[in-house]
């Protein structure tokens, strides 16, 4: 049975990048999420760009919940403040694991190679059938495209199905990747309708 989003987890860097572009779109996701009353899932981290979304989202009243390596805290350094949550892991195994447990939504924002492989893993994952959640790209600057064409071009030589490519959604901004968020979420009439039948 089909739920109401309550969480999204958010794959984003832990540096900040050169645009001042990136900071600010992390900024804009985490006060719209909370706006939206989505909690945010995110890697733990207080720098870069996970640092902005997470404190943004916290500014805004929403609940942050942050799971990190046990080898990473000092590196990515939590957030002063501390966050509704914070899970000590052991590995970036079960980082991306609890992650894709707790989220009913993932948004992959700028970043770098870990950002690209939580975001693989879980398109990855929603082909083999183990999942049917919403997967966004934030294509902030361009930032996107590369993966986009690299998908179109593996669909094209016979690598990945030919719904690869709607396997995940691209939003030019933050309010677009918010709307989709809103679609993709099923109405209460529609939740109440199906709880009837059962």
């Amino acid at each position: 049975m089909p739920h109401p989003l309550r969480s999204v987890a958010v794959f984003c860097g832990s540096q900040s990048g050169t645009s001042p572009a990136h900071a600010a779109a992390a900024r804009a996701l985490g006060a719209g999420l909370a706006a939206e009353g989505l909690a945010l899932v995110y890697g733990g981290g207080g720098v870069g760009l996970m640092g902005a979304v997470a404190q943004a989202a916290l500014a805004a009243g929403g609940a942050v919940h942050g799971i990190i390596p046990s080898f990473l805290l000092r590196a990515e350094r939590p957030p002063p403040g501390g966050l509704t949550s914070l899970e000590e892991v052991p590995s970036m195994h079960i980082r991306k694991t609890r992650m894709f447990e707790m989220a009913d939504a993932f948004i992959a924002l700028s970043g770098g190679l870990g950002t690209l492989d939580e975001l693989v893993e879980i398109i990855t994952w929603r082909q083999l059938g183990l999942h049917d959640k919403p997967v966004l790209l934030l294509d902030i600057e361009g930032w996107a495209q590369p993966f986009v064409a690299l998908v179109q071009a593996m669909t094209q030589q016979g690598f990945v199905y030919g719904a690869g490519r709607q396997l995940f959604q691209v939003a030019p901004g933050v309010e677009d990747a918010l709307a989709l968020l809103r679609a993709a979420a099923p109405s209460n009439q529609a939740l109440a309708s199906q709880a009837a039948r059962l």
